[in-house]
């Protein structure tokens, strides 16, 4: 079991909240609106909580669940409140026309949250390739990338709690790739395939 704490009040804080739930996790819910947090916290029902917006989170995985311009400013207003905890960033930055991503080309918003994390805190990429409710109601493969084995292990396990299968891509400088594999999902989804019911994942040969 873990204990998780996710700052974000949207659909993918919603559906990760219900999933680390019923895979036996506590959860813990950061909002800058205090209400839209308690609703959501009730709305889980199963123990969730609520925490106070900037301050210590009670999980030891804090999962920014942002849209991806507020993430690293989120990051570095919690400062070390943040210190010692394993932060997971979920968030895509796709430019407004939804065919190149927003940042230069050497970094990512994991990488960027790197920068701005206290000392002792890790950053995790993860979850961003899966559209939310193919990870409401499937069991997609989470790519995830890190610099911190054992920032990853505990990610790897809490992922495994939600009935999916964990990948590691490799250090954090990949999470760029998997920003742009979050890009490359969502032009399958309005070209190749079509719709938004599907998720990346890897088939392995028999052995």
């Amino acid at each position: 079991m873990s204990n998780i704490s996710i700052i974000g009040t949207g659909n993918m804080a919603r559906t990760i909240g219900a999933r680390a739930l019923a895979g036996g996790n506590t959860v813990e819910v950061m909002g800058r609106d205090q209400s839209k947090a308690a609703d959501l916290a009730k709305a889980l029902g199963g123990g969730a909580t609520t925490g106070e917006w900037g301050t210590a989170p009670a999980g030891d995985i804090v999962i920014v669940a942002l849209l991806y311009d507020g993430v690293v400013p989120v990051v570095a207003q919690y400062g070390d409140a943040l210190a010692g905890k394993v932060i997971v960033d979920i968030s895509n930055p796709f430019n407004s026309t939804f065919d190149g991503l927003a940042l230069r080309e050497d970094t990512s918003v994991a990488q960027e949250v790197a920068k701005v994390a206290p000392a002792g805190a890790s950053v995790v990429k993860a979850f961003n390739t899966i559209f939310r409710h193919v990870l409401e109601k499937g069991r997609p493969d989470v790519f995830i990338a890190g610099d911190d084995a054992q920032a990853k292990a505990s990610v790897e396990a809490f992922i495994e709690s939600l009935g999916l299968r964990p990948l590691d891509v490799g250090g954090l400088k990949m999470a760029h790739w998997l920003e742009g594999a979050g890009l490359f999902t969502v032009s399958l989804a309005n070209h190749g395939v079509g719709n938004l019911d599907f998720a990346l994942s890897i088939t392995e040969l028999p052995v």
